[in-house]
């Protein structure tokens, strides 16, 4: 099973997902090491990402995801996701790719943003990521105002693991 932690920067998708793969035993990858070093230097500058900057990274996760599922492994995946298209795309088995959602308020993320250090993504970038999010509809939304293990426990319920 793959479990895709999305949503806006900031929202703790590294830091849930690292302690939801660690409580599970389960291996973790984070889509910002997907980046080419061109979007990694666009993003430090606060300049958003274009539909073609983003196309080849969201081919290299839909291979990754394919190859974990092909190889039956179990990997928490932090990745921003932010359209339904993208979701579509990355999601290629609904039955064995969960997608879980990281929501939190602007100034509860930017807050966060502020504080956070050693991180190309800025909170210059926070206002565009809103705008481009797409909420999904059916999926596991979980309140990130709890601390990131009551988050993971959360979500363990809530997919019965």
């Amino acid at each position: 099973m793959i479990i895709l932690v999305m949503g806006v920067s900031g929202s703790g998708k590294t830091t849930v997902g690292k302690l939801l793969a660690d409580s599970l035993g389960w291996g973790f990858s984070d889509a910002d090491a997907f980046h080419s070093p061109e979007n990694v230097e666009k993003m430090r500058q606060g300049i958003p990402l274009s539909e073609a900057d983003r196309k080849p990274w969201l081919q290299d996760l839909q291979t990754a995801i394919k190859h974990w599922l092909q190889e039956n492994k179990n990997v928490v995946l932090a990745c921003s996701a932010l359209k339904d298209s993208y979701r579509q795309f990355l999601v290629v088995d609904s039955n064995r790719v969960k997608l879980v959602y990281l929501k939190g308020s602007y100034q509860l993320i930017q807050k966060r943003l502020q504080e956070r250090q050693n991180h190309y993504m800025s909170d210059q970038l926070l206002t565009s990521q809103f705008e481009t999010l797409e909420e999904p509809l059916e999926t596991i939304y979980i309140d990130i105002a709890e601390p990131p293990q009551a988050i993971v426990q959360n979500i363990r319920t809530i997919l019965g693991i």
